[in-house]
């Protein structure tokens, strides 16, 4: 993109209706966990439209699953103009299904791109923002009409976010393909598998929200700093295979020097050794371990009263399995409960293995915010936290369309139907 004049963002994706079913609108909202309001200037959001790091942004997004709405959900959590535009056609359907909390703080206008009136409300929206987001397979925005060079026409200031799994470029660019498959072709889940074992599955959040989404993110505030020197914006290629190769850079690097071997059974991180695991209690549910460090893992033993392990053999794998199993048998004496009021707060790297219910009441997230309640549902609070820029409070997702007259009117545009 070449010369510029101002600078603005926009993002496109599909309305969240489709995320929203997969949830239980019929849920009993007397089961949610408590959430206390954060004490800190970041988490204890304001409710003032103009604040946080990113308040006078402007981001337009085109309705999509996945990484980009979460993506456009954080931008807006930091203060961004957030604008959806929805699909015309998904406005009664969407109605239907719970607000969506990937579209919090942000604002729906619905369109029908094949109407040429709508088109121009599209192009007035992205000449005027600051950076545009799709996370459609590479060519549907050009076989739209709104691809990176017709955009770079019209706003050459303008930051082009676009994020799927395989990139841009590359064989497999047009191949079909989910979180599972993206982990998968990095190698990192390859090194989840216990020995003997198939590998596990990660949390979608993995190849999704931190390889894709996130670095989304990331990219377009990078070129929009970059575009603020040059007066020129970029396209930004956020592919999710990318993003989860550059998170295992330490991985690398340890297997270079040799501390990561390939074997499941010599590898501490592959949940082999008796001082990184999950185990479980006598009541059925589980406590981690993390005890790397020879200091914290001595300290381990003396709380096991295991006083006749040597901590100096600690990284010696030919007596992981048989000190593992000891290990084992002695946390299944005790509940959970008993462990956490034994283990939490030393200095054994312990933490309980908390159900996503559970997570929201435990006193050390509680006392920091980590939760917060959006119109009755509990999310987790926008991150991170900023010492000078206060976040706004989140707000319930937008409905598909909501705001369409809203938007239009700011464009001075008035018309009857959304």
């Amino acid at each position: 993109m070449s010369k510029c004049e101002h600078t603005a963002l926009i993002i496109c994706l599909p309305c969240n209706w489709f995320l929203t079913m997969l949830s239980n609108p019929t849920s009993n909202p007397t089961s949610k966990p408590s959430v206390n309001p954060p004490n800190n200037p970041s988490a204890n959001p304001s409710t003032d439209v103009s604040q946080g790091p990113l308040a006078g942004l402007k981001i337009i997004e085109f309705a999509g699953i996945g990484p980009g709405p979460f993506a456009g959900m954080m931008l807006a959590d930091m203060g961004a103009d957030v604008i959806v535009i929805d699909r015309a056609a998904d406005v009664a359907r969407a109605a239907k299904y719970p607000r969506a909390a990937t579209q919090r703080g942000k604002r729906s206008i619905a369109l029908d791109l094949k109407s040429e009136a709508d088109r121009q409300v599209a192009w007035t929206l992205i000449e005027s923002a600051d950076a545009l987001i799709e996370g459609f397979r590479p060519g549907v925005m050009e076989r739209l009409g709104f691809g990176p060079d017709a955009v770079e026409s019209r706003n050459p200031k303008l930051v082009y976010g676009r994020v799927t799994g395989w990139g841009q470029t590359g064989p497999l660019a047009q191949a079909a393909g989910h979180d599972i498959n993206y982990v998968a072709l990095t190698g990192v889940m390859s090194t989840s598998a216990r020995q003997g074992q198939a590998p596990v599955i990660p949390p979608t959040i993995v190849g999704d929200m931190a390889g894709g989404a996130m670095f989304l993110a990331f990219g377009l505030v990078c070129a929009l700093l970059e575009a603020q020197k040059s007066g020129c914006g970029q396209v930004i290629d956020a592919a999710m295979i990318d993003g989860v190769t550059a998170m295992s850079g330490l991985m690398h690097q340890m297997r270079s020097n040799g501390s990561w071997p390939d074997q499941a059974d010599r590898n501490f991180f592959s949940n082999s050794s008796p001082f990184y695991e999950v185990f479980e209690c006598s009541d059925g549910l589980y406590i981690s371990l993390g005890a790397i460090e020879p200091q914290f893992y001595a300290q381990l033993l003396q709380l096991l009263k295991l006083d006749d392990v040597d901590p100096a053999l600690q990284y010696d794998a030919r007596q992981w399995p048989q000190l593992k199993q000891r290990v084992a048998d002695t946390i299944q004496q005790k509940t959970r409960a008993d462990w956490q009021s034994l283990l939490e707060g030393t200095d054994v790297c312990f933490a309980p293995v908390l159900s996503l219910t559970e997570a929201a009441d435990h006193p050390h997230n509680k006392s920091r915010g980590l939760f917060v309640d959006v119109n009755g549902q509990t999310q987790p609070a926008p991150a991170p936290r900023f010492s000078r820029s206060p976040l706004r409070k989140p707000s319930p997702g937008a409905q598909c369309g909501e705001h369409t007259q809203e938007v239009l009117a700011e464009m001075g545009i008035q018309r009857v139907s959304p």
